[in-house]
């Protein structure tokens, strides 16, 4: 082996981003003897390999590190996000190019909400993201029936109990779409699922359109509906030193959140 062992890993990781299996599926592939580095079956857990320096096998058939992807998909209202479904409806993948099938999606968008989804398969950035306990911020924009008035908005910007817990968004700020057509930014930190529209209806102004606009630094900008981008450099790094911070922050102190990212 390289004697330089900083970027070694675990056997696990390796297959993950390799998209040859699961960190969960590798252990059992291990356990029936079927993985290999460097022409020695792998016998433990811990094993680990140095990715263009060690050549993993599985059933004698060389795994390649597979190359990092990130996009940036404007999600559509009315498509699904998961691989398939059983009544024929529309997913992100149907949408998508056929090499990105091995990708997987930074938290979830219901049916109804458009709007921003990431895309990698890049696991370990892509879960830091996704949980709550990092604190990621996501943007939304609503349509709703009727203006905020001051007394909803500061209602709002304190928090509203919610049936699984108190709520309180980052930041909330009121605009117009279009003539009578109002609209108001909010952004949430935690993800639980429905969020924004159960705060709406909270308040008496459930969203008539919600889309997503931002997830941390990543932003759909002029992104049409049903298109893609690669994710800039420039997002990507802004993303791994967000997430470096609020891992140095979380284990100074900070409770462990649970949620989920639908909103």
């Amino acid at each position: 082996m390289n004697p330089d062992v900083s970027s070694a890993m675990r056997v696990q990781k390796y297959m993950s981003q390799a998209g040859a299996a699961s960190r969960r599926q590798t252990e059992v592939l291990i356990r029936e003897g079927r993985v290999a580095i460097n022409g020695e079956t792998v016998t433990g857990m811990g094993a680990r390999v140095i990715p263009g320096t060690d050549v993993v096998s599985l059933d004698g058939r060389v795994v390649e590190p597979a190359p990092r992807r990130w996009i940036v998909f404007h999600k559509p209202v009315g498509v699904l996000c998961t691989r398939s479904d059983p009544h024929g409806g529309e997913t992100v993948y149907d949408l998508l190019p056929r090499w990105a099938a091995g990708l997987r999606y930074v938290g979830r968008l219901d049916r109804d909400t458009s709007g921003l989804l990431l895309l990698t398969n890049e696991g370990d950035l892509a879960a830091a993201l996704a949980h709550p306990r990092g604190r990621i911020e996501r943007e939304y924009q609503a349509r709703i029936a009727a203006r905020l008035n001051s007394r909803t908005l500061k209602r709002l910007k304190r928090g509203v109990e919610l049936e699984d817990g108190f709520a309180r968004p980052v930041r909330v700020r009121r605009f117009e779409w279009g003539e009578d057509e109002p609209g108001v930014r909010i952004v949430l930190t935690e993800g639980r699922k429905r969020e924004v529209r159960r705060l709406l209806r909270a308040v008496g102004h459930p969203p008539r359109s919600l889309a997503r606009t931002r997830f941390g630094p990543f932003r759909l900008g002029g992104l049409k509906a049903g298109a893609w981008r690669p994710a800039r450099r420039s997002e990507l790094a802004e993303a791994r030193s967000l997430v470096r911070r609020r891992a140095r922050k979380g284990r100074r102190s900070g409770p462990k959140l649970k949620g989920d990212a639908r909103v």
